[in-house]
């Protein structure tokens, strides 16, 4: 019964929050219709495209400027290029779901549109290949992807009680060779371990380290953040017809709020276990918003994700794992619950077909979670602008 009761309020609750969020940017996105289109229509030489108003009002809410360092003045040398017009690039980028920053480059070059929408007056103003390059590490190392996705969401969502969380895992091809894993090293001597139960009075050595989960639970999240990692590697998982896939490259988790918009962004090495992120995720979406249901599939079925998500205020709804062995089936409410953890697979399914998540052409952790989270970004005001609609 109170399960019904949960699920009701959280339907009640979600209806109050979207509508929260249309009184809040009624108010940009009528600034952007009646006051930004008409006055670039008359700075524009050519008309206004669909897409081009994409841009414009996905670059009005990101604001990704406000987290670039300025780079208008220097004391002395060779003066750099601006570094907020190549960083709104960068989002046009994603929206035009380019592949390289060749691709982009010609399409500064041939739409004056949004060249100028970007912050390049001129075409002479484009900066090289070579210097989109190093923006973009200096980008990755000042992570200003996170930055800018974190403020984006305690701007928009603060203060608002979202329904559910429904956390999961993709795939994500990189463009580089996997790294070789350290081969363990052998012991010189092995003490065999006895077999069945202990003897009466019989004291066993316990195993020396705790599971990752086990020390998760008592860490922050940037601790057990740190123990996981985001090399290039070898992943494989099962498919939706139940066939075993391999790929190169990393493996993006993702929380979803149950309006769509992507709350707290992962990257780890392909070979990592949802599981073995669930709990920083956890702690990192709870300090960014506040929410009712953890939403998540057989893979993270364990004790203490469960036992953490109720720590923090959640009720976990989590498919579960028979590991060979009989299990209790989730409740009638709870099933309905959960089948709304769809959202988080049509949010993965975005970036990767509309905002770049296909496309990593870049090497190295940092710069190819940049990539990523400029499409996240692109999303997250994509989805805000439709819930608008």
């Amino acid at each position: 019964m109170w399960h019904n009761a949960l699920s009701y309020l959280a339907n009640s609750i979600r209806i109050m929050q979207i509508n929260k969020l249309i009184e809040k940017l009624s108010w940009l996105k009528n600034r952007i219709q009646k006051d930004l289109f008409p006055h670039l229509v008359e700075c524009f030489n050519d008309p206004i495209t669909e897409k081009q108003r994409q841009l414009i009002a996905i670059l009005e809410v990101v604001e990704v400027e406000r987290y670039v360092r300025s780079a208008s003045y220097q004391w002395m040398g060779r003066k750099l290029s601006d570094r907020c017009a190549i960083a709104r690039a960068f989002v046009a980028k994603a929206v035009y779901n380019l592949k390289t920053s060749v691709m982009l480059i010609e399409t500064l070059k041939a739409a004056g549109n949004v060249r100028r929408i970007c912050g390049f007056e001129k075409r002479s103003d484009i900066p090289s290949e070579s210097t989109f390059s190093r923006a973009f590490a200096e980008f990755a190392e000042s992570e200003l992807g996170d930055r800018v996705h974190e403020a984006l969401v305690k701007s928009q969502l603060a203060g608002q009680l979202i329904g559910h969380i429904a956390r999961d895992a993709t795939a994500i091809e990189g463009r580089e060779k996997p790294q070789k894993k350290a081969k363990p090293v052998v012991e010189t001597v092995r003490v065999p371990k006895k077999k069945g139960r202990p003897k009466k009075g019989e004291v066993r050595e316990s195993k020396a380290e705790d599971t990752r989960l086990k020390q998760q639970v008592n860490q922050t999240a940037a601790e057990g953040l740190a123990d996981v990692s985001t090399a290039c590697d070898v992943g494989c998982k099962k498919n939706a017809k139940g066939y075993k896939e391999t790929w190169v490259g990393y493996k993006l988790h993702l929380d979803t709020a149950d309006c769509g918009l992507p709350v707290t962004a992962v990257l780890t090495s392909a070979s990592v276990h949802d599981s073995q992120v669930a709990i920083p995720m956890l702690r990192m979406s709870t300090g960014r918003v506040e929410y009712l249901y953890d939403l998540m599939d057989s893979a993270y079925d364990a004790a203490q994700i469960r036992e953490v998500s109720r720590s923090l205020g959640h009720v976990p709804i989590i498919d579960p794992n028979p590991r060979g062995q009989k299990v209790v089936p989730l409740s009638p409410a709870e099933s309905v619950r959960y089948n709304e953890r769809s959202a988080s697979e049509r949010a993965n399914a975005r970036l990767k077909e509309e905002f770049g998540g296909d496309n990593v052409m870049v090497r190295g952790a940092k710069k190819v979670k940049l990539h990523l989270m400029f499409g996240v970004i692109a999303l997250f005001a994509d989805q805000l602008l439709k819930l608008v609609t």
